[in-house]
Order: structure tokens, then C-alpha cells, then sequence
């Protein structure tokens, strides 16, 4: 059993965290970890807390010492395997899966990040056995929708598309099921930010932070934000933070009245135009020098930080952003066949992101005309066709000199803990790219609905 003491400890590096204390949550992690050190269970929350805090070498360590605790815990070797994943370790992560599958068949999850470790093959696929597994599962059992896009996955590896669709559609439909959600909350939200948010705002004098250390990388998710933070920190004066909830936590701190609960979204907008937007850049500042890492500057890759494109501007006048663009139908599909670990409600139903797209569109437009040249429109699709040329164009932006080591960012040895982490492991490629005119027909609704509300597709 966990000593009591050791949980307290815990949890006060959670708070450290939270409050935006990183580098001193980072440290007593560090403490605990020895603490811990034939605690299997504590050790597998500490890497939970490690990986928060963006630390993936160190939860690595740690989800590595609970599999020696426990060699045979189908969990740990999820856990370990699912770290490599981030590492780029991918022979170690799919052996791992594998043994997870092998001391419990209904780890699902196993079967779903072992799918996604590599491009299947006709010679070398897990279809038969996925179908397998399906035949047994009843429709309303969790590992259903996991099952559905493993398959999806690996059927469109496979080019057998209109298979793969089917697979795709009933799993995010069993995803959909058992969400609660409301796309038409954030379609408000995004226009009460775009109100609140206006000329008035940005027409006086902040009193923001001024450092220049803050690089942010944001758009859609699947949009291209992880390509580009790979090939901007393989710059020497580059370091990469991955996605974290800095920003987030720091406006939620600053909007919240203690003892209340948490403002609703709606509510956030409104008191967010009114704080000291001075202090919440120093706060953010703070919270990213905890991290540890000495580079000069530091990219926050957290793709919805679009939403607070006006706030940054505001509290962080000297930071750099880049915006990633992706054709629409090619990033909503993108976004449809993923099954996110967390967040990201709205792309389990065609109808609901093409919604969410719609206001993000609309979003993005406010904010070039209030504040233009406040980022740098990146296209995915330019950076396909010309890496070294778009590459150039981001480091000028950046005021960074030219390094060649931007052009072989796959072998950077960074972690990537998002869904891409196999793919920007790889040499720049474009079969992703109008990869959604494969199911041209099954996807007729949701593009007439884009270009009744104007949005190209051409």
C-alpha cells in the first residue's frame, strides 16, 4: 500500500503544477521518484505527472521501473509502450503492445497504437486477427470503437478504402454515443471571443510582457503543427515544450474567484478581456522557464491556442506565432479518423466538425483583419512541395539564421507525444495530401456544407 505521506507529496506536485509552478513540480517529482522506487503503482502517477509536465525521458524511466516491478501487468507495458511511442523508440513500443495484447487480449488500446506504429503492409497486418476480435465484441463494449479505427487504419493502409470508411464511421459513431457535447457551445464561445476580442481592444496600449522567448505553433489538430515543430526545434536556438496547458491553466487562474468554481466558457471570454494582460504574460513566462529547457526560445505546440490568438497578442506583444492552414476537407478528415486520447469533442461526427471548421474559419479571418501580420500563415501543403523554401520563410519570421539541420528534422531526437509521433519521424512525404478525395463520395454532405457557408475545396 502507498504510504499516505508519499500521495501528499504527490499531490502538492500537482498543485505546483496547476498554480504554474512547473520547475518546482519538475523537482519534487525528481524527489518522489527515489521515494517511490519499489512503489509500482506511485511510480506509474508520478509518470503521469512527468509526462504533464513535459518531462518524457524521465516518465519513460519511471513507467520502465514499474514494468521490472511487474513484468506481467498488462497496464505497465501499455504505459512503457506508449512512452517509446513519444520517444520515437517504435520497435520497442510494438513489442511492448504485443506483450500487452498477449497478457490481456482485451487491451484494446494495444491493439490501436500498435496499428498506428507503422504503414501496414499486404505481408504484414493485423486485419484478420482485428476482425477477429471485432466478432466477439458486443457493439456496445468500450473496446468496440478502438477496434473500429484500428481497422480503419490499417484498411486504408491497405488502400481498401470504402472497407476502411465503414470501419471509421461506425467507430466514431460508438465514440459520438457515449460523448457529451454540444458543438453549437463553441460556436458561440468562438464568436463571443471574436466580440470580445475587437478593434476597441486592440486599439490601445498593452501593457504585455515583453519577452521574445515564446514561439507558437497552432491551427486544427492534424493540420501540420507537430511537422512544424519538428523543423523548427531541430534549430540550435530552438527548444520544443510540446502541447501543455501553460497558457490554459495560467487564464484560468486569473479569471477564477477562490472558492468558486471555474468561470463556464462563455464566462471565461467575457472576464479573460478584462484582466491584467501584463500579468498574465509574466505568468506564462514563469510557467515556461520551469520546464528546464535553456534554449532561447521555446515553442508552445498546443494546436487550440488559436482561440487565444487576441490574449497572446495582448499579454506576449513580442512572441512569434505560426499558423498552420490545411486543405479543409483533407484536415476534417484528418481530425474524423483519429480517435483522440482527450479533447477534441467535435470531430467524432462529420456534421459537428465541419461546424466546429466553419467558426474556426471565421475565427482566423477576425483575427488577420484586427490584427494583421500579428502571425505567419503557414500552408501544409507549400511545406510538402517545398520544404526548403517555406523552411527559410519560417526561420526569417523567427529572426533565426539559416541552420541545414531544419531540412533533416526526422532524425531530431526530441519526444513527439501526439498523434503524429510515427509520421514526423519520417522524411517529409505527401500521401496525406488529398488524401479525403478517396472517399470523395461518403464525404458529398459534409463538403457541400463547407462551400454553402464559402469555403473553397478546389
Amino acid at each position: 500500500m502507498t504510504d499516505p505521506a508519499l500521495l501528499e507529496l504527490l499531490n502538492i506536485t500537482r498543485d505546483q503544477y496547476l498554480d504554474g509552478r512547473v520547475g518546482a513540480a519538475i523537482e519534487g517529482l525528481m524527489r518522489l521518484e527515489k521515494l517511490a522506487c519499489h512503489d509500482h503503482l506511485l511510480l506509474q502517477q508520478i509518470a503521469e505527472m512527468f509526462v504533464q509536465c513535459g518531462q518524457h525521458q524521465d516518465a519513460e524511466r519511471c513507467y520502465a521501473r514499474s514494468v521490472e516491478l511487474q513484468p506481467s501487468n498488462p497496464d505497465y507495458l501499455y504505459n512503457l509502450g506508449a512512452s517509446k511511442t513519444a520517444l520515437g523508440e517504435f520497435e520497442e513500443a510494438e513489442e511492448l503492445f504485443t506483450r500487452a495484447i498477449k497478457f490481456n487480449p482485451k487491451d484494446y488500446g494495444a491493439w490501436l497504437n500498435r496499428s498506428g506504429l507503422k504503414k501496414q503492409t499486404p505481408k504484414s497486418n493485423h486485419v484478420d486477427q482485428l476482425k477477429f476480435v471485432r466478432s466477439r465484441l458486443n457493439r456496445n463494449e468500450p473496446g468496440m470503437v478502438q477496434v473500429c479505427y484500428a481497422l480503419a487504419k490499417e484498411l486504408e493502409d491497405l488502400r481498401n478504402y470504402d472497407e476502411a470508411f465503414q470501419f471509421l464511421q461506425e467507430g466514431a459513431h460508438l465514440r459520438r454515443l457515449g460523448m457529451q457535447y454540444d458543438v453549437q457551445e463553441d460556436e458561440l464561445v468562438m464568436a463571443k471571443i471574436a466580440q470580445r476580442f475587437g478593434a476597441g481592444q486592440h486599439g490601445t496600449t498593452s501593457n504585455g510582457q515583453e519577452s521574445d522567448r515564446p514561439v507558437f505553433i497552432l491551427g486544427l489538430p492534424r493540420s501540420g503543427t507537430t511537422l512544424i515543430d519538428r523543423i523548427v526545434s531541430a534549430h540550435s536556438h530552438v527548444g520544443s515544450l510540446g502541447e501543455h496547458n501553460t497558457l490554459p491553466l495560467a487564464l484560468l487562474t486569473m479569471t477564477t474567484v477562490e472558492g468558486d468554481p471555474p468561470p463556464g466558457k462563455e464566462e471565461l471570454v467575457d472576464r479573460s478581456a478584462a484582466i491584467d494582460f501584463g500579468e498574465l504574460g509574466r505568468k506564462y513566462c514563469e510557467s515556461i522557464d520551469g520546464f528546464g529547457n535553456p534554449s532561447p526560445r521555446l515553442i508552445d505546440k498546443t494546436p487550440l491556442n488559436f482561440l487565444y490568438i487576441g490574449l497572446i497578442h495582448l499579454a506576449l506583444p513580442n512572441a512569434k506565432i505560426i499558423h498552420l492552414r490545411r486543405h479543409p476537407v483533407d484536415v476534417c478528415y484528418a481530425m474524423y479518423k483519429t480517435l483522440f486520447r482527450a479533447g477534441y469533442p467535435f470531430s467524432y461526427s462529420l456534421q459537428e466538425v465541419g461546424r466546429y471548421f466553419i467558426a474556426y474559419h471565421r475565427l482566423m479571418s477576425h483575427w488577420r483583419s484586427l490584427i494583421p501580420n500579428a502571425f505567419l500563415d503557414v500552408d501544409y501543403e507549400n511545406m510538402i512541395v517545398d520544404q526548403e523554401g517555406q523552411t527559410r520563410r519560417i526561420l526569417d519570421y523567427l529572426e533565426l539564421d539559416w541552420e541545414d539541420g531544419c531540412l533533416d528534422f526526422h532524425q531530431h531526437q526530441g519526444p513527439a507525444a501526439t498523434a503524429s509521433a510515427a509520421q514526423v519521424r519520417q522524411p517529409i512525404y505527401s500521401s496525406s495530401v488529398g488524401l479525403w478525395r478517396k472517399y470523395q463520395q461518403q464525404l458529398m454532405p459534409f463538403t457541400a456544407r463547407l462551400k454553402e457557408h464559402g469555403i473553397s475545396i478546389d
